[in-house]
């Protein structure tokens, strides 16, 4: 009998696992270490935190799902990677802390024939001072109680805007290397939605900040869109939105300190400013999950097994970064997500580490890094979960002897959907694919097959995104035919 073990229970976790278990069957024991109690719908997270859903719409409990799959759960953390075994247990093995209220605290080693690390990224709210919920100065939407918490926020500026108070948004990244510039622009074209609903747009300004060099980047270099037969850039079609919406922009920017009425930022010219607000929602840094690793004798070998953000090491070419933005190559990004050195560990979604930016890398005269970083989430993210779930039963079964099934970013396209608005009849949505992710230049005009690569704005896109949120928790509870809804 063989067992795999995942850390992790997101996105990509729980597709790898749950088709692990489908595939697998009993013959074979998947366990899955993940610190929540609660699945959650990510990008409806949004919604939540416009009040537009409650909590209890974008989660459902984990164990009752799990045992109906025959996975074995333990919710707990994962502290330390042991892939080489140690003195208490030859096998390959990891070390985790239970987070479950009734064993919290205790810790236990679990051994595994394969290991697929699926952690997702560590909410970094650390990197900005005074970032973030708890230090009380900026809401968050990252998870459904952050959204709760900024939609009562949202609600209680209303109440003053209601007695005649303007009142000044400011939505955006929370530092010069944020990833999710997506769940930024989604909230701040609700927010708008709500304040036109609630009929007090007119006592608002609303300003996005962002680490992106032109608006629309999004992490991925920005992107060309086939409309109406003609291709127009991203920056185009995202301008037109905000300024259609009435929504200032300030972009380039590296947020270095929030207070409880203003932030601090440096512009990529080295420029210092301030933006005063009186409602704030600023998505943080992301980070690996803080897990280390140690060889057989007890010694440390993190910096082997993982990059200095955290992120594993995977089957991509590392050394790409040092021949700078013009020699990168979309060759360079893994195809397989086995890590190099321990051919039984994999890594997907957030949880790998990327060989390099895909959007130009800048600079401040000053020093500071302002740039977006690789997006590795949804539909991608899935794609890899999934891949990866094929190698391991096909390696399980005899079938291969190496990982043979590939989910690549510079060989998969993705899809979005980003909300701009909730309503059946009022909301609207902007429905994107691009294809690939990885821009590759040598081969299309614009980096991608325009083709495959198109946006679009409208009533029809919400009804999409509605349809998508009931589809993947239909998908991710298991419900009858769920394989057969797409990643």
């Amino acid at each position: 009998m063989a067992r795999v073990v995942v850390l992790g229970g997101g996105v990509s976790g729980h597709t790898a696992a749950t088709f692990l278990a489908k595939w697998l069957g009993r013959k074979h024991e998947v366990v899955v270490v993940t610190p929540n109690a609660k699945w959650n719908w990510i990008p409806s997270n949004i919604w939540v935190g416009v009040g537009g859903m409650t909590v209890e719409d974008v989660v459902f409990e984990l164990a009752p799902v799990y045992k109906k799959a025959g996975i074995d759960y333990r919710q707990a953390k994962a502290l330390s990677i042991h892939p080489e075994g140690g003195e208490k247990e030859s096998k390959p093995h990891v070390t985790i802390e239970y987070t479950s209220p009734t064993k919290a605290g205790e810790q236990e080693i679990v051994s595994y024939d394969y290991l697929i690390n699926a952690s997702g990224p560590k909410l970094n709210f650390g990197a900005t001072e005074g970032l973030g919920p708890e230090a009380g100065n900026s809401v968050s939407v990252c998870t459904p109680e952050h959204a709760a918490h900024a939609s009562n926020e949202l609600d209680l500026v209303i109440e003053k805007m209601r007695k005649g108070e303007h009142k000044k948004f400011l939505i955006g990244t929370g530092h010069g290397m944020c990833t999710c510039q997506g769940a930024a622009f989604e909230y701040t074209f609700n927010v708008d939605h709500k304040l036109r609903k609630e009929g007090v747009r007119d006592k608002a300004t609303i300003t996005y900040i962002s680490n992106e060099y032109e608006i629309g980047d999004f992490g991925v270099g920005g992107m060309h869109i086939k409309r109406g037969g003609y291709v127009t850039s991203g920056k185009v079609f995202a301008e037109s939105l905000y300024s259609e919406r009435a929504v200032k922009w300030i972009i380039r920017a590296h947020v270095n300190k929030v207070e409880k009425d203003r932030v601090h930022y440096e512009l990529l010219d080295g420029t210092k400013h301030e933006e005063t607000f009186d409602f704030a929602m600023l998505i943080p840094p992301f980070a690996g999950a803080g897990i280390k690793a140690f060889d057989k004798a007890g010694e440390d070998i993190t910096s082997k097994v993982f990059n200095p953000g955290g992120f594993m090491k995977v089957d991509a070419d590392y050394t790409s970064g040092p021949k700078g933005f013009d020699n990168w190559s979309p060759k360079d990004w893994p195809r397989t997500l086995q890590n190099q050195d321990y051919k039984n560990m994999f890594a997907v979604g957030i949880a790998f580490a990327p060989p390099h930016l895909i959007s130009k890398p800048m600079k401040s005269p000053n020093g500071t890094p302002i740039n977006p970083t690789p997006p590795r989430t949804g539909m991608p993210s899935a794609m890899m979960g999934k891949a990866v779930a094929k190698s391991i039963r096909d390696m399980i079964e005899g079938k291969e002897q190496e990982p043979k099934h590939t989910a690549c970013m510079a060989e998969m396209g993705a899809a979005c959907v980003a909300s701009a608005g909730k309503g059946f009849f009022s909301g609207t949505a902007a429905a994107m694919t691009m294809y690939p992710v990885i821009p590759d230049y040598d081969k299309y005009e614009y980096g991608r097959d325009m083709n495959g690569t198109f946006g679009t704005m409208g009533l029809a896109g919400h009804w999409v995104k509605h349809l998508l949120h009931h589809a993947f928790i239909w998908k991710a509870k298991l419900k009858p035919f769920w394989t057969i809804i797409p990643e």
